[in-house]
C-alpha cells in the first residue's frame, strides 16, 4: 500500500466542547495506515506540489492524491463500545418485555443456537459487515457462551479488517439448562482458550493486532463469586466488558445475590474487575457513590440510548458523568438497541439528554448535568469518547499524526442516494457535519477505512460486486 494525501474537508474531534471542521485540508496516511501529517488549510491545490515537497515527496507521482468531491468529507471512524454478535438475528423483536423477561423469552433461546458453528459463521458474517458497512471502524463484541463460535466471531472479524475487542460471555448460574456453562472452572478453561486463540491471530494490517480479546463476564446475576474473582485475577492487561444498573429489577437481583457487597459497582470491584480498562454497559440507575468509585478506578461507561428507550430500561443521566470526569462512550446494544448504526446511538443520545434536560434540575453542576447534549460533545462520544472507553485514545479516535487512519468517508451529496438527507449545496462542513449527524445512515458512509485499508461503505460494496 502506497502513503496517501487525502485533500478536501475534515471534521476532527478535540474534546466535549469543541472540533475542528476543516474545509481545505490536507491529511498524509503512511503505508502502513498511520497518520503522518496535517495540513490544516491549503485552499489552493495549485500549492500541493510544494506541500508534498515540505513532507518529503519530490512529486506527486511519490503518493497516492485522493481528492474528496463536492459534499464529501473525513471523520474518524466510530467506536462502538457495547453491542452482541449473536443478538443480531432478534433485532426488533421483543420490544414488548423490558431486560429480564426479555432475556429469558427472546434473548438466551437465540443466541443458544450458536451451539451450532455454522449457524454462527453464517450469522457472524453478516453481523460484522453490517456494522463495518454502518461506518464502525472498532467494536466490542460480545460473543455467545460457546468458545468454537466465538472463535469463528473473530476469525470473521480479523478477515474483514475491522477493529475490534471479541469476549465469550461467562455465564454459569441464572441462565437457562441449555445455555449455561457447566462450571466456573470450565468457563474459566474456555475464555483462556478464546485469549490464546486470538492472540495468535495474524492480522491482516502491518500495525498491531486489529482484533484483542476481552474478558466478558455477562453481568453480575449470571457469574458466581469464584467465576468472576477467577476472571479478575486473570492479566490486567486484558480489557473488562460487562454490564451494569440497566434496570431496577437487575439491579436488586444483583443486591440478593451479593449481599456483602455495599453496591452492585462494588460487586465488580470486589473481585478484580473494575479498572481503567473496564468497559460498564448502561448504569442507568448508578448511585453517586457509585459514580466516584467508578471514577477512582477510572473505567468507562457504554451510554446505550436505543437500547434504553426500547427495554424501558430508563434515562441515563450522561451530563452528570462527564461533569464527573467519568469516560463515556456510545454503545448500540443490538439487540436490546434495535439499530446496528452509531449514528442511532448519537440521534438517540441527544433526545435522551433532552429529555432530562426537560425534567431540569442540576443545571448550576457543570456544563453537561441537566443539559442536552451540543454537537461537539455527541461527536466526541461517538469517536474519541469511545476510544477512550476502549483503553485506544492513543490510537484511535481522532486525527492526530501518530495515529491509526480510522476512518470515514462521507457522502452527503444526493448521489448517496439518502432522500432523508437534505442536500445542503454549498453549505459549510458544520451543517453537513450535523445533517449527517442527524439524517445520514449507512448509503452515506461511502469508504470506511481502518489502518488505511478500505473495508467497507457503499463503495466498497459496490466493487465487491
Amino acid at each position: 500500500m502506497s502513503p496517501t494525501v487525502y485533500y478536501g474537508p475534515l471534521v476532527n474531534p478535540k474534546n466535549l466542547h469543541e472540533y475542528q471542521a476543516l474545509p481545505h485540508a490536507l491529511l498524509g496516511v503512511s503505508s502502513a495506515g498511520i497518520i503522518e501529517w496535517i495540513e490544516p488549510d491549503v485552499p489552493d491545490s495549485s500549492v500541493l506540489q510544494d506541500v508534498l515537497v515540505k513532507h518529503g515527496y519530490t512529486s506527486v507521482e511519490d503518493v497516492k492524491i485522493v481528492e474528496l468531491r463536492r459534499g464529501e468529507f473525513l471523520l474518524p471512524g466510530f467506536i462502538d463500545t457495547h453491542t452482541h454478535a449473536p443478538q443480531f438475528p432478534n433485532t426488533g423483536i421483543g420490544q414488548q418485555y423490558e431486560l429480564l423477561d426479555w432475556l429469558q423469552n427472546v434473548t438466551f433461546p437465540m443466541e443458544a443456537k450458536f451451539a451450532d458453528v455454522a449457524f454462527a459463521r453464517d450469522a457472524y458474517k453478516r453481523v460484522v459487515r453490517r456494522v463495518l458497512d454502518s461506518g464502525t471502524t472498532t467494536c466490542c463484541y460480545y460473543g455467545s457462551l460457546h468458545l468454537d463460535a466465538t472463535k469463528e466471531l473473530a476469525n470473521i472479524v480479523n478477515d474483514a479488517g475491522q477493529r475490534a475487542f471479541v469476549g465469550k460471555c461467562n455465564m454459569n448460574r441464572n441462565s437457562p439448562d441449555n445455555y449455561v456453562e457447566a462450571s466456573a472452572e470450565s468457563s474459566i478453561a474456555d475464555t483462556k482458550t478464546l485469549i490464546s486463540y486470538i492472540n495468535g491471530l495474524t492480522s491482516t494490517s502491518s500495525g498491531p493486532p486489529l482484533v484483542q480479546p476481552i474478558l466478558t463476564p455477562r453481568f453480575a446475576i449470571s457469574c458466581t463469586s469464584p467465576l468472576l474473582s477467577s476472571l479478575g485475577s486473570l492479566d490486567p492487561s486484558l480489557r473488562v466488558q460487562t454490564h451494569i444498573s440497566e434496570n431496577p429489577s437487575e439491579v436488586a437481583f444483583t443486591h440478593s445475590l451479593f449481599p456483602a457487597c455495599a453496591s452492585y459497582t462494588a460487586v465488580y470491584d470486589t473481585h478484580g474487575l473494575l479498572r481503567h480498562n473496564t468497559i460498564l454497559a448502561h448504569g442507568v440507575h448508578l448511585t453517586d457513590e457509585e459514580l466516584d468509585l467508578i471514577k477512582t478506578r477510572e473505567a468507562g461507561i457504554s451510554h446505550c440510548p436505543t437500547s434504553n428507550f426500547n427495554l424501558s430500561s430508563g434515562v441515563a443521566p450522561v451530563g452528570s458523568w462527564l461533569d464527573r470526569g467519568i469516560k463515556v462512550g456510545l454503545g448500540t446494544d443490538v439487540s436490546g438497541g434495535f439499530s446496528p448504526s452509531i449514528l442511532t446511538a448519537v440521534q438517540h443520545a441527544s433526545i435522551a439528554s433532552k429529555v432530562v434536560s426537560l425534567n431540569g434540575g442540576g443545571k448550576d453542576k457543570g456544563p453537561f448535568t441537566g443539559r442536552q447534549l451540543t454537537i461537539p460533545a455527541l461527536l466526541f462520544l461517538a469517536t474519541l469518547g469511545g476510544a477512550q472507553v476502549c483503553d485506544l485514545a492513543s490510537t484511535v479516535g481522532s486525527f492526530e499524526p501518530g495515529k491509526a487512519f480510522d476512518a470515514l468517508l462521507v457522502n452527503t451529496d444526493e448521489s448517496a442516494g439518502n432522500p432523508g438527507l437534505w442536500v445542503a449545496g454549498e453549505s459549510s462542513v458544520e451543517t453537513r457535519l450535523e445533517q449527517f449527524l442527524f439524517c445520514g445512515d449507512d448509503r452515506n458512509v461511502k469508504e470506511v477505512y481502518v489502518q488505511g485499508r478500505v473495508v467497507g461503505g457503499t463503495a466498497f460494496r459496490a466493487r465487491a460486486s
